[in-house]
């Protein structure tokens, strides 16, 4: 009886097993039949993305343009300003230079040599 019992405990088994494996083939089959179609679906999309690819990158470009020349304009200012900071600069100079100021015990002017007690300037 109990050989029996064991006989049949095998073949279910077995059985079991047998069925398993065809469900797992089919789902396998079924798997592969769903990509391909997902496959098409992505390509069609894919066609639009590029679409709207291109055209963002458009506008991007006009953007960026835009960017540029302004960089250049700011850079064109900040030129001038330090034009201009350089010319003030030397017309201080040569006010300074025009104004010969004495010092009390010396004859050297400011403007050409410093002072020092070398010279003989308190």
């Amino acid at each position: 009886m109990e050989e029996k019992k064991k006989k049949k405990k095998k073949e279910k088994k077995k059985k079991k097993k047998k069925k398993k494996k065809k469900k797992n083939k089919k789902k396998k089959k079924k798997k592969k039949k769903k990509k391909k179609k997902k496959k098409k679906k992505k390509k069609k999309k894919k066609k639009n993305k590029n679409k709207n690819k291109k055209k963002k990158k458009k506008k991007k470009k006009k953007k960026k343009k835009n960017k540029n020349k302004n960089k250049k304009k700011k850079k064109k200012k900040k030129k001038n300003k330090n034009k201009n900071k350089n010319k003030n600069k030397n017309k201080n100079k040569n006010k300074n230079k025009e104004k010969k100021i004495y010092h009390v015990s010396c004859t050297f002017t400011a403007a050409t040599v410093k002072c020092s007690v070398f010279f003989g300037c308190a």
